[in-house]
This record gives structure tokens, sequence and C-alpha cells, in this order.
């Protein structure tokens, strides 16, 4: 197979399975959207404080593909299956934990993000009926990093599109029919979670008896999981603090201001999934060709995909600009709200190419398991972006601010990425051969 059909083979189900997520999100944004302003804005606190948990256990699924991929193409099948159970049972340890935390401190963290009044009633809602998922969100993303590493793309695809079309189901159920308002949206996405989460556990269970690959909770192997995803969690844990700054300085700027910032940010994520997805493809094809020892494939491979993602980021901001006004309007009825985030879309549609760049290098070099470099540059990227994103409280508040803000985090934050990458994927450092 030709190096392109199989970046292909591996990209365009990872494009799928990746885009099904942020669905689950987008479908959120789209009933509660249809509740009023308020709930809108109260989403957009609940909704990035549960991708910012997300995001930090993301090493889950990006720590084990990298080491699953190495013991597949070091030949260790049956050690391949075994680190991936062990990631399962800790991705179920995490999940609880996160949910005994957020029902305790869920007031908290919404006054933390400057919510108030009916805005943080609502995020306090919504955060409680929708955290009990997350075990089972978890649970997926170790699972869908050791499928991956196994050159497996199109089961986490179909656990994934399930679990997103029941998610609308259930909402629209309990939302409308039910009568629970925000909290019906919260609870909806929980019960698909879980549901995905339990569908996930059985198959890598049945995978791993076939190879004779042990699936009891090994601490030792547990807490090698952690200590090799504990890099990568500081990584994306600099880059969940500078969402959280971004969402603190669009609350500033008023209950449309922010919820044109949910809506905008809600499709940025989309954006970046589907842009993502060649990232993966990297991932899995780096740690495989690592771990057989070749360096020659590795760097090529890395040359032909930042070609592709530079140029999917440039298609998709041509598709963004010309559809602005439409996508704005499809999810807020506020004219308000609209008119802020049609100006937004044009700051993400020129953006786009830096993030299919950016995305593509941290994916490659995630696959070559540098989570060490990757925190460094993470911190680095928000030591630069965290006053410059501050500095935009001292605009006027609304429109000006709001698209300040967003200039700040497309292209100075995204470029601070760009550059720190750019750097080390310029050398051989990154590349280190063996499982």
């Amino acid at each position: 197979m030709s190096l392109t059909r199989r970046i292909l083979s591996l990209a365009i189900p990872a494009f799928a399975a990746l885009i099904a997520q942020p669905l689950m999100m987008l479908a959120d944004t789209w009933i509660v959207g249809r509740l009023g302003t308020v709930p809108l804005a109260g989403l957009g606190i609940g909704a990035v404080v549960l991708t910012t948990m997300t995001g930090i256990m993301i090493f889950l699924a990006y720590g084990s593909t990298a080491t699953v991929s190495r013991q597949v193409g070091a030949g260790n099948r049956k050690r391949a299956s075994e680190l991936g159970v062990q990631a399962i049972w800790l991705a179920f340890v995490l999940g609880l934990i996160l949910v005994l935390l957020t029902f305790l401190f869920a007031s908290w963290i919404a006054t933390a993000l400057g919510a108030e009044g009916g805005v943080h009633e609502q995020a306090v809602e919504y955060l409680r009926w929708s955290v009990p998922g997350m075990p089972g969100m978890l649970v997926m993303l170790a699972a869908t990093g050791t499928f991956r590493g196994m050159a497996d793309a199109r089961t986490p695809l179909v656990l994934l599109v399930s679990a997103a079309s029941l998610n609308f189901v259930l909402n629209l159920f309990f939302v409308y029919v039910v009568g629970m308002g925000i909290g019906g949206a919260g609870l909806g996405t929980a019960v698909a979670e879980t549901m995905m989460g339990g569908a996930a556990v059985y198959l890598i269970a049945r995978q791993s008896r076939r190879v004779g690959a042990r699936l009891h909770p090994v601490p030792a192997d547990m807490w090698m999981t952690l200590r090799v995803g504990i890099p990568l969690m500081l990584r994306t844990l600099a880059l969940r603090i500078s969402v959280l700054i971004t969402t603190y300085v669009a609350t500033a700027q008023g209950a449309a201001a922010l919820a044109a910032h949910h809506v905008v940010m809600q499709v940025w994520n989309f954006l970046a999934n589907v842009l993502d997805a060649i990232a993966i493809a990297g991932q899995t094809i780096i740690g495989t060709a690592l771990g057989a020892a070749n360096r020659e494939e590795a760097r090529e491979s890395t040359r032909l995909m930042t070609r592709w993602a530079l140029g999917v980021g440039f298609v998709l901001g041509i598709v963004v600009f010309l559809a602005r006004a439409p996508v704005a309007g499809f999810f807020a009825s506020d004219l308000v709200v609209r008119d802020y985030a049609v100006w937004l879309f044009v700051i993400v549609a020129a953006g786009l190419p830096l993030a299919g760049y950016v995305f593509l290098l941290d994916g490659v070099l995630i696959g070559a398991g540098d989570g060490p470099y990757l925190a460094k540059a993470g911190v680095v990227a928000l030591l630069i972006y965290g006053p410059l994103a501050l500095s935009v409280l001292l605009l006027p508040r609304g429109q000006i601010g709001l698209v300040g803000l967003w200039l700040a985090f497309v292209f100075g934050y995204m470029g601070a990425r760009a550059l720190t990458l750019w750097w080390r994927a310029r050398g051989d450092d990154w590349m280190v051969e063996g499982a």
C-alpha cells in the first residue's frame, strides 16, 4: 500500500470518528440555542469545563496510540493489547474522580469563570447532569487510542457515530418532551457517553482474549500508562488553560458575546477535529515506523502529511468564509449573537491553514512519544498567549473585545505553537527508534 493510501485509510475513518464528539456538543448548542441567550451562555461555560476535562485526559487516547503502535511495529501484539486494557482501567478510575470533583465544585468552577445570575445557574445545572458520562467518555478515549495503535480506525468510528446519533435523539427527548431544559441536554449526553464506553470495553476485551492478553487491572502497568501520559497531560493542560483564559475574557464581554464565542468555539473545535484526522493518521504511522526503526519512512510521512494538512486547512477556510452568515444563523436566534459570530468566523477562516500545520506536527511528535518536549512547548505558548489574551480586557466590551480576543487566540496562540513545533520537527532528536 502506498503511503498516501495508508494515510487516507487511517485519516478518513479517523475524521468521521473525531467529528462525532464535537457533533454531540454542536447538537447541544443547537438544541439549547432554541431555549434563549442565557441558557446558551450557560452552556458556553459548562461545555468548556467538560471539554477541558476531556482535553486534559486526551493523553489516554494519544498515549495509548503511541505505545500500542510501537509494540505492534516491534511485533509484540499481545503486549500491545495488554497496554490498551490497562489504559482503559486507568481511564475508568480517573473518570470516577472527575465526577466526584465536579459535583462538589460545579458552582465554584462556574463562578471562577465569571458566570453570574442566570448564566451561573444554567452552567451548574448542565455540568451536574452531564458529568456522570465522563467515565464512559474517558474509557472511549483509551479504547480509541488502542484501536488506532493497531491501525483500526473503523471501530472507533462506528462507536462514536452511534453515540452522537443517540445523543441527539436523547437530548431532544429530555429537553423538549420531558421538559428538563438545559439539564436534559446534559443527561442525554451522559447516557450516550456511558453506553459508548460500555460497548468499547466489550470490544477491547473480546479482542484481547483472542491474543491471550490479561484483562484484570495491573497497577504497575496502569502506573506506566500514567507515567508515559503525564507529559502529554501537561501539554494538554497548558492548552486547556489557554482555552479557559479565552472563555474568561469572552465572559467579560457580556452574555451575547459569550454566546457568540461559544457558537464559534464549537465550530472551531469541530474543524480542529477535521484537521486532526491527518494528525491521528500521523500518530499511528510515525509510531509504527519508529517502532520498526524506520526513520526514513517517519521523515517522508511527516513531509507528505504536512502538505495535506496545509491544503485541507486552506479549503476549510474558504468554506467557513463563504458559509459564515448561514452557520451563525443556524446556531443562534439572537441577531446580536449572530452578528458577533459572523465577524469571528472571518478570523477563523483566515487561521485554519495555520491550525492544520500545528495539529499535524503535534500529532507527529505525539506518535514519536516526544511528550516531554510537547509539554515544554505548551507552556511556552501559554506564557506568550496568556498576557496577550488578558490585555484584551483593556479594549471596549462587546464586539471589539471579542474580535480582539479571537485575533489573539487564532494568530497569537496558534502562531506560538507553530513556531515551537517547527523548531522541534526540523531536527532528528524526536525520532527515537524501538518499542
